[in-house]
């Protein structure tokens, strides 16, 4: 009778370990599932950040606030970055900041406009705040995944799916001077 139990205690305790480990790995598996969404997510957000900063832009340049040229390289930017493909976009944005910035650092910017662009301006720096601000929480979201992904366990199995690893999002994203 004691070679049966401790022959049903040895299958038990290899239940108990084959359970285990198949939570572990399910555990794993949903977090890497939870992590990639998360990543999709912060990428509709930031999507959503450039697109606004895009228009605020492209409506100060044709506001009529702006001389003619200044208008024109702000609406080329603005342009550019509304409708660039995927290779092209992190350059078409950091063309689009680095043609805020020129407008706003010009000489007598702030004077010239004195009162009558206060809230385009005000709209303008809060969505390239929200340009910063996203862009840092989806790059991230992007290391945590990365991180999670080249663990041993989800490189020998493929927890996640056919899921492409995801790329970080590298712009020029600093907001102008607008405050």
């Amino acid at each position: 009778m004691g070679g049966s139990f401790d022959g049903l205690f040895t299958v038990l305790l290899w239940l108990v370990a084959v359970f285990l480990v198949c939570t572990y790995v399910s555990w794993r598996a949903g977090r890497l599932d939870r992590l990639h969404a998360r990543v999709d997510l912060a990428r509709a957000a930031l999507d959503g950040a450039l697109v606004r900063r895009a228009a605020v832009a492209l409506e100060l340049a044709t506001s009529q606030l702006l001389d003619p040229a200044t208008s024109l390289v702000l609406a080329t930017a603005a342009h550019a970055a509304r409708t660039a493909d995927a290779d092209g976009r992190e350059f078409a944005e950091s063309d689009l900041s680095r043609a805020l910035r020129a407008v706003v650092d010009q000489p007598g910017f702030h004077e010239a406009l004195g009162d009558r662009a206060g809230p385009l301006l005000e709209e303008l720096d809060a969505a390239a705040q929200k340009v910063l601000f996203a862009r840092r929480f989806y790059n991230d979201a992007v290391s945590a995944t990365r991180i999670a992904r080249r663990r041993v366990l989800a490189r020998v199995l493929p927890l996640a799916g056919h899921a492409p690893m995801p790329e970080f999002f590298e712009i020029d994203d600093t907001p102008p001077a607008l405050g």
